[in-house]
């Protein structure tokens, strides 16, 4: 006979007569008939079938605790499951702390800003899928991004959950309203040249950074938080200790990357290129900057973050080697997948930095063709 995982959304969706055994609860199940479906649970050496209930009188879980006395199991006391504000407070400070900062930010602002205002005042047990449906599919028509990154961040949220205040996820069979779709907006030539001559007049410190990201191709949380002191000017050099994947990502410059260096301001109070008001910290002010800078650089919509795919994807079309790009991208050794160049063992064995040619495709190759966009 079918087995079957059993849930309050599979069971509501069978529709084939028959009937289906729990893989959790042995001897327990449903039998879907034509007009009803029934709670059964089969006892003793005779195989007696003994019926519970119907659902969706009964529940799933109603059923499953009476299946369990039948067979002579005891029911485990029942405790109040905590409310959702006091089980989200645990789990920002158990939980939340193990994760990579950016991600403890997201996580900690998705559940915030979505869930708990509506849900903070119910125990976990007394939640829903049609309580975090309502939540997630309202984001769907217009942010459908930030609906996927709800979903998400909750799931990760009542995963945490189970067993440890519930036995079952309030979100177990949901499916995401919207699907992730990786961004693949890469500037035109034509866009680049805007940019930078949008961010030439908006100047210190958010047009600098702009230019020094897409003259370096760091990631805009690395551009803002580069300090002096990792600076080699006599190797030409930048060496950046803390990087998103974990590992030391040192790249070369060139000439204008040492021209816009002697325009930002020096501080005696920090080392930082772009200091916070409180001096030791980054500047902090990008959201807002952007909002302006869409004033003066007439383009189609973009992110910060496309900088740094333009800034591969233009290299790539001036013919550098994959493996370089990847190198100066600060890509893990073995993630590229590209006629074999670099492989999982490379992770292992091959320990080049290929800083010469890091060098060239900088000096040689991505200076020159910014200089001539912008001279056009």
């Amino acid at each position: 006979m079918p087995v079957a995982h059993l849930t309050d959304i599979v069971v509501s969706r069978l529709k084939q007569p028959g009937t289906y055994f729990d893989d959790h609860t042995p001897a327990f199940g449903i039998r879907i008939g034509k007009k009803r479906k029934t709670w059964i649970v089969v006892r003793g050496r005779e195989r007696t079938r003994t019926r519970i209930g119907h659902y969706p009188a009964i529940s799933l879980a109603d059923a499953r605790k009476k299946a369990l006395v039948l067979l002579g199991s005891p029911v485990e006391r029942e405790e109040k499951a905590p409310f959702f504000k006091d089980a989200l407070e645990k789990f920002y400070s158990i939980h939340l702390p193990t994760l990579k900062p950016k991600s403890q930010y997201q996580i900690k602002r998705a559940l915030d800003r979505h869930f708990v205002p509506k849900l903070k005042h119910k125990r976990l047990n007394e939640i829903t899928h049609r309580e975090i449906c309502a939540i997630t599919d309202a984001l769907a028509p217009n942010t459908p991004s930030e609906a996927w990154h709800a979903f998400k961040d909750a799931r990760i949220f009542f995963r945490w959950c189970v067993p440890r205040f519930v036995k079952h996820s309030p979100m177990e069979g949901l499916r995401s309203p919207t699907r992730y779709v990786p961004r693949k907006r890469v500037l035109t030539n034509t866009e680049i040249a805007k940019v930078w001559e949008a961010a030439d007049e908006v100047g210190y410190p958010f047009g600098t950074a702009i230019q020094l990201s897409l003259l370096w191709g760091t990631r805009w949380g690395e551009t803002i938080s580069t300090r002096r002191a990792y600076i080699d000017e006599r190797e030409k050099t930048i060496t950046l200790p803390d990087t998103k994947n974990g590992t030391e990502h040192c790249f070369p410059y060139g000439l204008m990357t040492k021209a816009i260096l002697k325009t930002i301001p020096r501080y005696n109070s920090t080392d930082l290129l772009f200091p916070g008001r409180d001096m030791a910290t980054p500047w902090n002010g990008a959201g807002k900057a952007k909002c302006e800078f869409k004033e003066l650089c007439d383009i189609a919509p973009w992110q910060l973050l496309d900088l740094r795919r333009t800034f591969a994807t233009k290299l790539a079309e001036q013919k550098v080697p994959p493996h370089i790009v990847e190198r100066l991208l600060n890509h893990k050794l073995g993630t590229l997948k590209a006629q074999g160049v670099i492989t999982a063992v490379a992770e292992v064995y091959n320990r080049a930095l290929y800083l010469d040619e890091m060098r060239d495709a900088i000096e040689d190759r991505w200076e020159p063709f910014l200089k001539r966009l912008l001279v056009c």
